[in-house]
């Protein structure tokens, strides 16, 4: 069946800044870190891509290794855009990243010249794009001079792989010593990519959401609800289909639901009291922040990305709400 976008996909959704760039990004993307592998239905994935498009989300998260199995993410988004979204590509942010393990031996890894460039031809090749709006560095890699990596990025961009550059899970430090460069270089780089959620504040704590303020650059944010910590998942215990009870989920355990319990339920009484779900308040809290551009949100049917939206219909935090949610986080 041939996709026609929504005419009214531009208008609800909100669009920012990234930092001091001329970029703008949907206030939320969506990420194909999970639900998008060879093991998840093909037809899931492309009803999930629509909508969001629909929604106007045009910000697509991948990465190299996304999947399971790694690179099938990329792969069968390379498939449903070549069938749906080609004749829309200039209204897409389409994002990738090289970095984490992705093939055997000493280059499928980290972020020598050598793993970044052969990663983004990759990627490219699976994907089926041209190019891609934002190519990131997936994480700093003790081992390679903060240089190299840097031109590798700026090479992509020379060679119209790239039309920006991003850095993800780095430091305030690795971030001013990675942003000096590309300073030098004149690379377009715009864009750091980190965890941010209310059970994690590391980037507003660190003060990296200060050196991006101060660099110029801006922030995309993930996991917003603490792999469903932050939702109304667990609330009356904890389901047996759920991603905490999975044997193979290395992202959340019983005891870390059990151990966050109480202060699920009293910021779920928050955000009943400003007449939002949790979900949609925690992804509010994150929108909050300054620097922050977009929050990627994982859903795996339809009706979790609509609820996410709503999400933007109620972004204001009074003093008294922030108070609220700090003294029930800082508890």
């Amino acid at each position: 069946m041939t996709y026609d976008a929504a005419e009214t996909r531009y208008d609800t959704m909100q669009y920012r800044r990234v930092g001091k760039s001329g970029l703008k990004l949907s206030a939320l993307s969506l990420g194909l870190w999970h639900n998008f592998g060879d093991v998840d239905r093909l037809a899931n994935q492309r009803a999930i891509l629509r909508r969001a498009f629909d929604l106007g989300i045009t910000c697509f998260d991948m990465a190299n290794n996304y999947g399971p199995s790694a690179g099938s993410a990329e792969s069968n988004f390379g498939t449903i855009f070549k069938a749906d979204f080609k004749p829309y590509r200039d209204e897409l942010i389409l994002t990738s990243k090289a970095g984490y393990t992705m093939w055997p031996g000493p280059y499928g890894d980290w972020g020598s010249r050598k793993s970044i460039i052969a990663s983004a031809n990759q990627s490219l090749k699976r994907t089926g794009l041209e190019y891609f709006d934002i190519f990131y560095t997936h994480r700093p890699d003790p081992e390679t001079p903060v240089e190299e990596t840097a031109l590798a990025l700026d090479q992509l961009v020379h060679q119209g792989k790239a039309l920006y550059v991003g850095i993800s899970n780095y430091s305030p430090a690795q971030t001013h010593a990675i942003t000096a460069i590309f300073k030098d270089l004149k690379t377009p780089y715009v864009v750091s990519q980190n965890r941010y959620n209310m059970f994690d504040r590391t980037p507003e704590e660190s003060g990296l959401f200060k050196t991006l303020e101060e660099e110029g650059q801006g922030a995309v944010v993930f996991s917003p609800l603490a792999q469903g910590l932050l939702t109304g998942r667990y609330l009356n215990g904890i389901p047996e289909d759920s991603r905490a009870k999975r044997s193979d989920s290395s992202h959340l355990s019983v005891d870390q639901v059990e151990a966050k319990l109480d202060k699920i339920k009293a910021l779920n009484a928050i955000a009943e009291g400003r007449g939002q779900s949790l979900a949609d308040m925690s992804l509010a809290w994150d929108l909050r922040q300054k620097p922050v551009a977009s929050v990627i949100v994982g859903v795996s049917r339809v009706s979790q990305l609509e609820d996410n939206v709503n999400a933007l219909s109620k972004l204001d935090f009074t003093d008294a709400d922030l108070a609220a949610i700090d003294k029930v986080l800082r508890g």
